[in-house]
């Protein structure tokens, strides 16, 4: 069955490039982004790692931890992870999981028939530290992801969390958000004392908290 949000993201054992892992444990108390790619040395996959491996240094700022998987062998994951470097310009320093006996990829619904009955599709899973999965995202084999958005989600996932707000269509870090619908303007006036704007009464906007 699919993972649905706020269900606890499977534990597993498996047999990574850094070694032998247990998820939970390798998470620990840190956010998670596990990412699911159909086959090694295939050419929307290399540019998607590569653009991962590019983009580490922003995961490490907002303390997550990335890790990648596909049905192929650790030998396989190694030797394309110099390809990799070669095209991208990269280093691929995540762990990427070998998943031949399809444990994982059918823990989390990596594999979907209609699509493929062999591979795994483009699954994204962002995890909290509480184990608990925040968002799902699944693209076909054809189409490669955009990054840029995984972490804009994460951004959003990170401030909500903390504040009792909620982010609008197209946000980015630093723009205005808004006031949860749960939250009364006798509560949001303790929690934002420095006011919002009323656009109407169901929708309060003000300036990012934290900021």
């Amino acid at each position: 069955m699919a993972l649905r949000l706020g269900d606890t993201a499977p534990d597993f054992t498996a047999e990574t490039t850094q070694g032998t892992i247990n998820f939970h444990e390798w998470l620990g108390d840190s956010w998670g982004v596990l990412f699911s790619h159909p086959k090694d040395f295939t050419p929307v996959c290399t540019t998607e790692l590569g653009r991962v491996a590019h983009l580490a240094p922003e995961f490490d700022r907002r303390g997550v931890r990335v890790i990648g998987l596909s049905v192929d062998p650790v030998g396989s994951h190694g030797a394309w992870a110099d390809d990799i470097a070669e095209t991208q310009g990269a280093e691929v320093e995540f762990p990427l999981i070998a998943d031949p006996d399809r444990v994982v990829s059918d823990l989390y619904d990596m594999i979907h028939p209609n699509a493929d009955d062999t591979l795994t599709v483009r699954s994204v899973f962002v995890i909290g530290p509480d184990k608990k999965v925040k968002l799902t995202l699944t693209y076909p084999a054809s189409t490669g992801r955009n990054f840029d958005e995984v972490l804009r989600v994460i951004d959003s996932l990170q401030l909500t969390a903390k504040y009792k707000v909620a982010t609008p269509a197209d946000w980015s870090q630093g723009e205005d958000v808004i006031i949860g619908a749960a939250v009364s303007d006798e509560e949001a006036a303790e929690l934002f004392p420095d006011g919002w704007t009323t656009v109407k009464p169901y929708l309060r906007v003000l300036p990012q908290p934290g900021r």
